[in-house]
């Protein structure tokens, strides 16, 4: 799969059907992974994706943590304000040990979280003992795009070392290779249940299937998610994890 250009990662650009395809994807997997029984989960993902919702619909109780850089829509707070509890905080200090049984950190917030390792110490802190950890970066694939997008040939040969990727508005990302993500849930003390890209099938494959039959997006997905491409980081420009507390 070659990589998605960097203008095209917002969901703006002109791959209109593959992004329609990734957001099923995504959440066909949560839906997966969600626990069996009422659980009270806690999202990381700053209010930037519908997680919360989507888990608070499947009968879950959600504590949302809200990004203070970022705008929340009102309306979808109220419209979940009787599943969600919203709290804005820069980190989980507001939370006592062991208190919750799963963690969402979506929407590449461990790319966007410089200080990662700190950050899962913390997951790993409230999560109760069997709890789960579901957590989407940015992969080393998408930082080696970005970067050879922007000519710095110098910074492609160290894909050994952590790679921190400016990105045209100002701000960095932090993209990780299998065994780095590894490393990292490893650190905290959580153990790897999987790891695979969140697609392998590549936006051409995609467009070309939805532009003969729109019907046909149920069968990419269930394909897709049927795919076992464990630890393969070669493809795709996100990661996706999930870890559990012993």
């Amino acid at each position: 799969m070659l990589p998605i250009p960097a203008e095209e990662l917002n969901g703006s650009g002109t791959l209109g059907p593959y992004w329609t395809f990734y957001r099923a994807v995504a959440a066909e997997q949560l839906n997966r992974w969600l626990p069996g029984e009422p659980s009270v989960i806690l999202d990381l993902s700053g209010g930037r994706g519908r997680w919360s919702g989507q888990a608070a619909k499947a009968g879950h109780r959600v504590i949302e943590v809200l990004d203070f850089r970022r705008t929340v829509d009102a309306q979808s707070r109220l419209r979940d304000a009787d599943r969600v509890r919203h709290v804005r905080a820069d980190d989980l200090a507001f939370l006592p040990d062991a208190s919750v049984d799963a963690v969402l950190a979506e929407e590449r917030v461990m790319s966007i979280e410089l200080m990662a390792e700190s950050a899962m110490s913390d997951v790993a802190r409230v999560l109760r003992p069997g709890g789960r950890a579901l957590v989407c970066v940015d992969s080393l694939v998408l930082g080696m795009a970005i970067l050879a997008e922007q000519e710095q040939w110098q910074h492609l040969r160290q894909t050994g070392e952590v790679m921190l990727v400016p990105w045209p508005d100002g701000s960095i990302t932090r993209c990780f290779s299998s065994g780095q993500l590894r490393e990292l849930l490893m650190g905290a003390g959580l153990e790897v249940e999987w790891m695979r890209p969140r697609t392998v099938l590549s936006p051409s494959t995609v467009d070309h299937v939805l532009g003969s039959d729109t019907r046909s997006l149920t069968w990419l997905v269930r394909t897709e998610l049927e795919a076992h491409p464990d630890d393969d980081d070669t493809v795709g420009i996100h990661l996706v994890a999930s870890a559990r507390k012993c």
